[in-house]
């Protein structure tokens, strides 16, 4: 899968994220498959596919990844992040908790590039601090 593929993937899963935030207990996996079209959304086959994937990891795994970025976010209140800060965290976390062979750098690279895409002019540093610490309570360096 190109890095393309996957940088198209995980902005279509922030808007899912984003999407499910009103409504935790909504089942998004068919929505998944149809959102792109009828939205005219420019997504491929490969990076909804991915999309899904990270969208059911995260989901599945909600309150572990919420209670690493509780704990990581230092005085910040995860009902009182933005919400487009909140889901991306919560994809950049999913990935450094459940995506092992997805390389640190990547993941907050590619969720700094969200920050700067979908969040604040504030939201890519702060996407950044909150994730560095997360991947180190985690027991993953920048090296993997």
């Amino acid at each position: 899968m190109s890095s393309g593929t996957r940088r198209s993937g995980r902005a279509y899963a922030l808007q899912l994220l984003y999407a499910r935030d009103n409504d935790a207990g909504a089942d998004f996996s068919g929505p998944a498959a149809t959102w792109a079209s009828e939205l005219e959304l420019e997504v491929d086959a490969e990076a909804q596919a991915f999309a899904r994937e990270l969208v059911a990891a995260a989901t599945s795994q909600a309150a572990k990844i919420d209670e690493v970025i509780a704990a990581s976010s230092r005085n910040w209140r995860i009902d009182r992040m933005s919400r487009v800060d909140r889901n991306i965290l919560r994809l950049g976390a999913c990935e450094l908790v459940a995506f092992a062979n997805v390389p640190v750098k990547v993941v907050i690279n590619e969720a700094v590039e969200l920050a700067k895409r979908f969040g604040t002019a504030e939201s890519s540093a702060f996407v950044n601090g909150v994730l560095d610490r997360i991947a180190g309570a985690v027991g993953r360096s920048a090296e993997s």
